[in-house]
């Protein structure tokens, strides 16, 4: 399937929201998880053409991540990716055109407070499950 010219959506994921919304044994690997996130959003990118960046709490490791732009927010705290993806919200001449990915209600707030639209962690892995 080939994508339509340009991005449809622009998305930008809090990837361990996301991953933290399926116990699915995730945390007895933590990298191998953003690596399969990762994977999953490069096939929904693929197949849609949407533009797509992850923010993951890590420091920086090698991961492949063609077709998304893939974020580390190494600071201290479980959430650090949050002001990471506060800073690209408030930075973009678009934010309406963004979508947040994610459940974190206080996220949620602050994102939508720049003008950005939101996706629950839930719904977007049911999108991510509908395109395999």
């Amino acid at each position: 399937m080939t994508p339509p010219d340009g991005p449809r959506r622009r998305w930008l994921v809090d990837g361990m929201n996301v991953i933290g919304s399926r116990p699915d044994g995730w945390w007895r690997d933590r990298r191998g998880a953003m690596a399969d996130l990762v994977g999953e959003l490069a096939g929904h990118a693929a197949r849609s053409g949407d533009e797509v960046t992850v923010v993951l709490d890590s420091k920086p490791f090698e991961i492949a991540a063609e077709g998304v732009d893939v974020r580390f927010a190494p600071g201290p705290g479980p959430d650090a990716a949050d002001d990471v993806i506060v800073d690209i919200v408030a930075a973009d001449t678009e934010p309406s055109s963004l979508t947040v990915a994610t459940s974190d209600r206080r996220l949620v707030d602050r994102v939508r407070t720049l003008g950005a639209d939101t996706i629950g962690a839930g719904a977007l892995r049911r999108t991510l499950d509908h395109g395999r």
